[in-house]
């Protein structure tokens, strides 16, 4: 045929699955948690093609230098969901994405979003963008833009999955990391809100395929139905750790994400230098003992998958270590001394576990 077909029946966008009227109400209900988030920086509104942030306000630093990051949540996004609950996974990735950033020492600036469906459900992708929102302003930063795209044939109708990307800054002279870590320093533990949002693939093969466990199933252990338990979203450190860099002196910050608490500690340890960590000084949180008994999952396993109760660590000199603590309590936050850093000696570089967990 030399002519585009224009006969009634004819193939069309929505017939294929995707339906742009419900694209757009959605971005009708999400507009009002976009605006909460809104830093005077921000320009323009939701709709447009980027999302614009005034860089004049960069003027005050010396020589500022932007960080940025990427992630996602996993298969977290599945116990979302099961659950039907939609308006809590947007934290999860707010911590992952900021979290990152703040690592550095660097202010948490404006974030963007992508939320992939499988069918546009208004309410439910404007349930998501909610709880992003919600995680902005926990981070101090704006929401000030994204994508949502509609993949029929590719999801079900019910799949989603979610990712983002965030900016921020950070004054050159203050940039946190390794070669400020000297011998002597403290290392300081921040408590996690349970699993956050790493090692899903594992929890859900041992609870739901080992343990034969299901999401209402309520546990005794928890306090609370498993679902509530492996839906509790990710806690947000980025305004508490400005706060510690605001009160005292910080050489490094340790977001505990994949990989565990050592293998993310020795991200930021210097070579020669060595931080150990006792285990003695807190007790994990029910969820990891029961994915352990459960699973029969090594001790070693669990600390190289899960965070096991911390979600954050701070490298501190001795000196600073009243302080942090004193600031980490008044925010709410329960901190403690973990371990501290030591020479090489004859160990790797790097960061180790050692001793028990406290009963």
């Amino acid at each position: 045929m030399s002519e585009i077909a224009s006969a009634a029946g004819g193939a069309s966008y929505a017939s294929a699955g995707v339906d742009i009227e419900a694209g757009d109400r959605a971005v009708e209900l999400m507009k009002e948690w976009v605006k909460k988030t809104r830093r005077p920086e921000v320009l323009g509104g939701l709709g447009g093609f980027a999302g614009l942030f005034d860089a004049s306000a960069l003027k005050r630093y010396e020589r500022p230098l932007l960080a940025s990051a990427t992630d996602g949540v996993g298969t977290k996004v599945d116990i979302a969901r099961q659950m039907g609950v939609y308006d809590t996974i947007g934290h999860d990735l707010v911590a992952m994405v900021m979290d990152d950033i703040v690592v550095c020492g660097a202010e948490p600036l404006f974030m963007t979003d992508y939320i992939c469906v499988g069918k546009v459900h208004p309410e439910r992708v404007a349930a998501i963008v909610k709880g992003i929102a919600e995680g902005c302003v926990l981070a101090g930063c704006s929401l000030v833009g994204g994508e949502t795209a509609e993949h029929p044939g590719l999801l079900g109708p019910d799949d989603f999955d979610v990712a983002g990307a965030g900016t921020g800054v950070v004054e050159h002279d203050r940039l946190l990391g390794a070669d400020r870590i000297r011998t002597g320093d403290a290392v300081i533990a921040m408590a996690s809100s349970g699993l956050h949002s790493n090692g899903y693939s594992l929890v859900r093969h041992v609870v739901f395929d080992r343990a034969g466990m299901s999401l209402d199933q309520r546990v005794e252990e928890l306090g609370r139905t498993l679902g509530e338990e492996l839906l509790e979203p990710t806690r947000i450190y980025s305004l508490d750790c400005l706060a510690l860099t605001r009160t005292t002196e910080v050489h490094a910050f340790s977001h505990i994400t994949g990989g565990g608490l050592a293998a993310n500690l020795a991200r930021v340890i210097p070579d020669g230098l060595h931080a150990t960590v006792d285990r003695s000084t807190w007790t994990p949180d029910a969820i990891f003992d029961l994915v352990g008994t459960a699973g029969r999952v090594e001790r070693l396993e669990l600390e190289k998958t899960l965070n096991m109760g911390v979600g954050m660590m701070a490298v501190v000199p001795a000196e600073s270590v009243d302080a942090a603590l004193t600031t980490l309590a008044d925010r709410g936050l329960d901190a403690w001394v973990a371990g501290e850093i030591t020479e090489r000696g004859d160990k790797d570089s790097g960061a180790e576990l050692v001793g028990d967990y406290a009963k």
